[in-house]
């Protein structure tokens, strides 16, 4: 079995039947129920799930084999994964965010910059966390959004992606500490 991808969470118990709130990670949240068996992140138990309905945050599920209350509050807080071949392939221009995780990362002139470190999206689009070896702390990451215009390659096959970020982003950071010595200088 490959690599194994995240696709959902056991939130809570739904009702007293057995039934489960699951949050999907899927781009079409109800897509849960339709990969087959999920497992948990170590890859040794089995969840079949059939979702019954969509509720905000997520979709109510029941998992084979779960027929009450308790035995649905027991699985709270469980992972939910598939392995990568599971999935379906990427439409053009689109990418699992599991599939940019550790990709080296290089700015247009073909300068290192890092490595993804993390994909989020906290509601105003994809961005992505590099990680920046050799920065001092609190400056050894970057946020970049994951636009075409600021990401215009990503090559999963070379394991890298070209980054052209908004101009001062960059070097902001690394002039900072310039012109507190220039201010030092002339006081």
């Amino acid at each position: 079995m490959g690599r194994l991808i995240l696709v959902g969470r056991i939130a809570a118990a739904h009702g007293l039947r057995g039934l489960v709130k699951l949050q999907s990670f899927t781009g079409e949240p109800g897509a849960i129920g339709r990969y087959g068996p999920l497992l948990d992140a170590a890859g040794g138990r089995r969840f079949e799930v059939t979702v019954q309905n969509l509720v905000k945050g997520g979709v109510v599920a029941r998992i084979a084999g779960v027929d009450d209350r308790n035995a649905a509050e027991r699985l709270r807080g469980i992972e939910l994964y598939l392995p990568r071949e599971a999935l379906p392939p990427a439409a053009e221009g689109e990418y699992y965010h599991a599939d940019l995780l550790g990709l080296a990362v290089e700015l247009a002139d073909g300068r290192p910059l890092g490595r993804v470190q993390a994909v989020d999206n906290f509601g105003a689009g994809d961005l992505l966390t590099v990680e920046r070896p050799g920065q001092a702390p609190g400056r050894n990451t970057v946020s970049l959004p994951f636009t075409d215009r600021v990401v215009p390659v990503v090559d999963l096959a070379a394991g890298r992606i070209v980054v052209d970020p908004p101009a001062g982003l960059l070097e902001e950071e690394s002039a900072q500490p310039a012109e507190l010595e220039e201010e030092k200088e002339r006081a």
